[in-house]
């Protein structure tokens, strides 16, 4: 009885989890008790100003535009540093991605305004560059530590470079190119809250409301929003590669056998 309550524990925890940020978003007064003994007398409770549903959705298009813009980069270098025609370019790539961990989030925000203006263009450059390190080393790493055997059977059934790459290398490095997306993709929830600062939609408005009015349940709504976010968005991420990571198995298996 304990294994069993051992095993089903994180399935109900996630569960759990998942019911309660969709009830919240869906019917946030439900939760006026919990949320009123956090603002002053007079102070509204519930974030009105818009909905948090449209804002959720606003972040979550925001972090999917800029992580899927930076997935096609990152896995188009390592791509090509890793083929013989561009392995000269790998120091020149590793530039590149490291852009991105140079310059805070907030100091791209604030070249990138007098450039592009206010608004979402800024929000996504900054998680575009955020977010490409770890997806390009995760690639690189992916594609350089493929099972030489696998590799040599390719080889022997008379592949091209490119037919290799498709059929046997990208599979197999599917799974750790996911961690590296899986990871932006987690902070890049969490750094998009800055983007409210220069007009960008998303959460981050409800935490900088509560900021200005010093009302801690704004800043409550919208932080454990984002917290409750990452948490679904990482393990559904984590569910995806590790679906990958057996498919990955079995596939080097049968190019072994």
């Amino acid at each position: 009885m304990r294994r069993r309550f051992a095993r089903s524990a994180p399935i109900l925890l996630r569960a759990f989890v998942v019911a309660a940020l969709v009830a919240f978003l869906f019917r946030p007064e439900l939760f006026r008790p919990l949320l009123a003994p956090l603002c002053d007398p007079g102070q509204p409770v519930i974030y009105d100003r818009a909905s948090l549903l449209s804002l959720t959705l606003s972040h979550l298009t925001t972090v999917a535009i800029a992580i899927g813009a930076a997935t096609m980069v990152s896995v188009g270098l390592a791509i090509l540093v890793t083929r013989p025609i561009g392995v000269e370019f790998l120091p020149l790539s590793r530039s590149i991605v490291n852009i991105g961990q140079t310059f805070p989030p907030v100091a791209v925000l604030a070249l990138a305004v007098p450039i592009v203006g206010f608004g979402e263009k800024p929000t996504l450059i900054a998680l575009f560059l955020y977010g490409l390190l770890p997806i390009f080393e995760n690639a690189l790493t992916g594609l350089t530590s493929l099972p030489p055997e696998v590799v040599d059977a390719a080889n022997g059934m008379g592949m091209t470079e490119t037919q290799r790459l498709w059929k046997v290398e990208a599979p197999l490095a599917l799974p750790v190119i996911l961690e590296g997306v899986r990871l932006s993709a987690v902070i890049g929830l969490a750094t998009a809250t800055i983007g409210s600062t220069v007009a960008a939609k998303g959460l981050g408005e409800v935490i900088i409301a509560g900021l200005l009015s010093n009302n801690l349940a704004f800043v409550v709504q919208g932080g454990v929003v984002v917290a409750m976010l990452a948490v679904t968005l990482y393990e559904a991420l984590s569910g995806v590669e590790r679906i990958f990571a057996r498919r990955a198995g079995r596939f080097a298996k049968t190019e072994q056998a």
